[in-house]
């Protein structure tokens, strides 16, 4: 069934532009939907974890989109888990939605990209239901806002004539602009588990000896070292293909050297 499109602007702004402090992500929590439940009767609304009133009234009149919106807030989570593997914070946090920590309840740059990449997710989602066209993987979404991420801005509030603006907390940095991500609380280094900052720590996570990137084990480490592992890898090997039209492989097994952090 396709869906109207002015249902599906009214779904994109009420549930990935929601003012507050973090109504805009709490949705997400509909990645815990259980996939027993039909979401095709009204009062199955009350039953989704996350959504505002605003939103559960939505759900009701709007039965026929809400397992795209279910499956938007699925592949936010794996895309942003898949675009931190490699960083201290790796967006583990995400999981606790709706009860976020305050890694994501404040104005932080690791806030800023999940609020972007969930609008981001929910447009996209609701874009295919409404149309048939060809859309920007949300893995690839997720690899351009994570490098926007890296660059974000640090702003403040600053009056201008009757009302307050954000602009760059160092003046001497160009104006912001509208593609870019900012943040207004700067965020801990994640080295060490602090679950009132959101933080897990890294200790235990994998790390890669031979990279000179965030995963590291220099960095993603903090400097504490790491240990080494072996690990068996079983794959397919000696492929073989045969007329006509199968491939045979046998399954070979090797060890490999792995490290995480103390």
């Amino acid at each position: 069934m396709r869906a109207r499109p002015q249902v599906c602007e009214a779904l994109l702004f009420a549930l990935a532009l929601q003012t507050g402090v973090c109504y805009g992500i709490k949705w997400l929590a509909l990645s815990k939907t259980p996939a027993a439940l039909a979401l095709n009767q009204t009062q199955h609304c009350k039953q989704l974890e996350g959504l505002v009133s605003a939103q559960v009234q939505l759900c009701r009149s709007n039965l026929e989109l809400m397992h795209t919106v279910v499956h938007a807030a699925r592949e936010v989570m794996k895309a942003c888990r898949r675009a931190f593997a490699d960083m201290r914070w790796n967006c583990s946090s995400i999981e606790l939605a709706p009860n976020y920590l305050l890694d994501l309840e404040r104005g932080t740059r690791e806030s800023a990209f999940v609020y972007a990449l969930s609008a981001a997710a929910i447009s996209h989602a609701i874009a295919r239901a409404c149309t048939s066209g060809d859309l920007q993987e949300l893995r690839d979404v997720a690899a351009d806002l994570k490098t926007r991420y890296l660059s974000a801005t640090k702003v403040v509030h600053r009056p201008m004539g009757t009302r307050k603006h954000l602009v760059p907390k160092d003046l001497d940095i160009r104006p912001v602009k509208d593609s870019e991500l900012v943040y207004l609380q700067s965020s801990p280094d994640f080295c060490m588990k602090n679950e009132k900052v959101g933080s897990h720590g890294t200790q235990d996570r994998q790390c890669n000896k031979t990279s000179n990137g965030s995963d590291s084990c220099d960095l993603m480490c903090c400097g504490r070292g790491y240990n080494p592992y072996t690990d068996r890898v079983v794959e397919r090997c000696h492929c073989k293909y045969h007329w006509c039209c199968y491939v045979t492989c046998r399954r070979c097994e090797r060890t490999v050297e792995r490290y995480v952090c103390k």
